[in-house]
């Protein structure tokens, strides 16, 4: 076996390295949370060639005396911790100090810097094999200037796992829009071959904070965003959620930040994602940009090389705040809310000039699904159809009344449902005549009175109802409507009612791990509170004695398994909950109106006020968009009105 040895300082630092450097984009990382942690209210960032050749960032923060800069190159050197109580409670984004000596020892790296006292500045390189700090003057503002040059010029190897140019600076840039993201305090300015990219002012009012999302993250978000601000139990989480209608393709426009900095947690994009649950269409990810404040002691930053990761003290804890706060915002989303982002990108659209035809909607993406739930239109026949909702052909026309709409629902497989607030009549409709044969009323542009959707003024081949307001036209999905209102009174019925359990004819004996079947002993209750009997009748062996009434006809080994697995990796689970909504949400479908159900004007009107006031009104259970808005400017640009 070969002598042991010690490292040589360079060799120890290219090692380090390999955890701190990945790319040029990891470089610009370490030296703006520099400068942030200096107190830097400017921060520029200029590159070449992507960040291989050149990485130059300049900030005015309170800079680093003459005495400190050769420690500021070495290894295990910093400023911003000095015991284990620091550590305990980091307030800081860098505290490793190793940041500088890697990168220093694995390009040429300068640094520049001057405080307040001194009169001039001063330069240090590291050279050598021991890399030994030389130290010049300079001229140099008060600030700190770090140029980074020729990245891995010394490593080739590790050279060629580097991508194209293009890639490259895409990285560099999406990490400093999330520093920008983080600081709005701060100013931005971002140069690639001596172009500006980005040129970021302080943002201290909310409009100005709003105009920096918006400029980071694009318009369309911020037009599409609920504000979110709540605190509870010493956690404060603000920032912004997209609407569902938003959602993407992918997750790539999800920024989470703890106390300022970036982080990418599976405990958070748990909540998030049971928060959206049912409001979002099959493998569409949400839009955010949320920010956690929390007493650093409750949080380690210390688990990651990168930092990219944290251990929350009490995670069960900040997984509940976060998942009831979102999901409280999405649940009071009304069509109020919708109205201002499809109105404002509207006007988006009507600037974008003549070449482009508009997109209708509530601003969903391009690839979002269209509004309906796939099944054939089916032809009238007398009596229910399949799904025992009404019959093709229309009931006589008579005024509708609180009794009625009961009758209404119940038909509907709402049955139980209290009856809601009788529509207005249509003031335009003579005693005595039909409701289905008027127009309804014509809505009175800015009056405070006119309902979010307006008022129904026709059927649209048995599947949409139209309607009108004082913002153009709605055109309103029925049957994915009606079903998520039905939803949402189910649920609402079942939570009154508590979950109830029956006994299994038969316990199901399972064969699991040690350490599943003691986490069934510790958590008993809790699985009995989501109607589950679980015992443990041997070191690997449980017995399953009782589940939900309502999910006899489920997989019960499998439901165990799961609910077991969701405690172990987040400490409480929400697959009862998941599988019993998701049966809910089949019953509601095949309990909703159905295409070709004729329905009266009054009818219509009554669904418009019910999702005005039904949560998630949005959205179907499965997540397609139940109603869409096209405006009058959008509708001016089809005609060419005005031109």
């Amino acid at each position: 076996m070969p002598t042991i040895r010690l490292l040589s300082p360079r060799l120890a630092n290219q090692i380090a390295a390999g955890e701190v450097v990945e790319r040029p984009a990891s470089i610009v990382k370490e030296l703006v949370e520099n400068a942030l942690d200096a107190g830097a209210r400017r921060v520029d960032v200029e590159v070449e060639q992507g960040g291989v050749k050149l990485i130059r960032v300049r900030d005015d923060g309170s800079g680093i005396a003459e005495g400190d800069l050769p420690l500021a190159l070495s290894r295990h050197a910093t400023s911003k911790i000095a015991s284990l109580d620091d550590l305990e409670a980091v307030g800081s984004l860098g505290f490793r100090g190793e940041a500088l000596a890697s990168i220093s020892s694995v390009s040429r790296l300068t640094l520049t810097s001057r405080t307040e006292d001194q009169e001039a500045a001063s330069r240090v390189e590291a050279e050598g094999r021991d890399m030994d700090a030389r130290i010049t003057p300079a001229a140099h503002p008060v600030g700190t200037t770090v140029e980074v040059r020729d990245l891995f010029f010394n490593t080739p190897a590790r050279r060629k796992f580097l991508r194209t140019e293009k890639t490259e600076f895409n990285h560099l840039e999406e990490n400093v829009r999330r520093q920008a993201l983080s600081r709005f305090d701060t100013g931005f300015t971002l140069r690639h071959n001596q172009k500006v990219v980005q040129n970021l002012r302080p943002a201290t009012s909310a409009l100005d904070k709003e105009r920096r999302i918006g400029s980071l993250c694009g318009q369309k978000f911020i037009d599409n965003a609920v504000v979110i601000d709540a605190e509870a139990t010493g956690l404060r989480l603000w920032g912004w959620v997209a609407l569902p209608t938003f959602s993407r393709s992918q997750a790539d426009l999800q920024y989470f930040f703890v106390n300022g900095r970036v982080i990418r947690d599976r405990l958070v994009a748990h909540a998030v994602r049971q928060a959206y649950r049912d409001v979002l269409y099959n493998n569409r990810h949400p839009a955010f940009v949320l920010y956690l404040e929390v007493d650093p002691a409750n949080v380690d930053v210390n688990v990651h090389p990168t930092k990219h990761e944290v251990r929350f003290r009490d995670g069960r804890l900040v997984h509940d705040f976060i998942f009831r706060t979102l999901h409280k915002a999405l649940a009071d989303v009304r069509p109020d809310d919708h109205f201002r982002g499809a109105v404002a990108q509207s006007f988006d659209r009507e600037a974008s000039g003549p070449g482009e035809m508009p997109a209708v909607g509530t601003g969903q993406p391009m690839d979002q699904p269209r509004p309906w739930n796939g099944q054939p239109a089916m032809p009238p026949s007398g009596g229910h159809g399949p799904s025992g909702g009404f019959s093709g052909q229309a009931a006589p026309q008579q005024e509708w009344r609180a009794s009625d709409q009961m009758a209404f629902y119940q038909s509907l497989g709402g049955g139980g449902v209290t009856a809601q607030r009788e529509p207005a009549t249509p003031a335009n409709t003579a005693p005595g005549a039909s409701p289905a044969a008027q127009p309804g009323p014509a809505p009175v542009p800015g009056s405070s009175e006119e309902p979010p959707l307006g008022y129904a003024i026709a059927q649209l081949h048995g599947i949409y109802i139209l309607a009108q307001t004082s913002a153009g036209m709605i055109v309103v999905d029925m049957h994915a409507a009606h079903e998520r209102i039905t939803y949402e009174r189910m649920k609402l019925a079942l939570a009154e009612q508590d979950l109830k359990s029956q006994p299994l004819l038969v316990p199901l004996s399972l064969a699991v791990s040690q350490k599943e079947a003691a986490l069934a002993e510790t958590h008993g209750e809790e699985l009995q509170q989501l109607g589950l009997q679980v015992e443990r009748i041997g070191p690997e062996t449980l017995a399953v004695r009782q589940m939900p009434a309502l999910l006899r006809g489920a997989d019960t080994e499998q439901l165990v398994r799961d609910v077991l697995s969701d405690l172990i990796e987040h400490g409480q689970s929400d697959r009862v909950e998941a599988v019993t909504h998701e049966l809910l949400g089949t019953m509601a479908c095949h309990g909703s109106v159905r295409a070709n159900h004729q329905l009266t004007i009054p009818e219509m009107n009554s669904l418009l006020r019910d999702m005005e006031a039904t949560e998630r009104s949005g959205q179907c259970n499965h997540g397609r968009p139940t109603w869409t808005l096209v405006t009058l400017a959008e509708l001016d640009k089809l005609f060419l009105r005005g031109r």
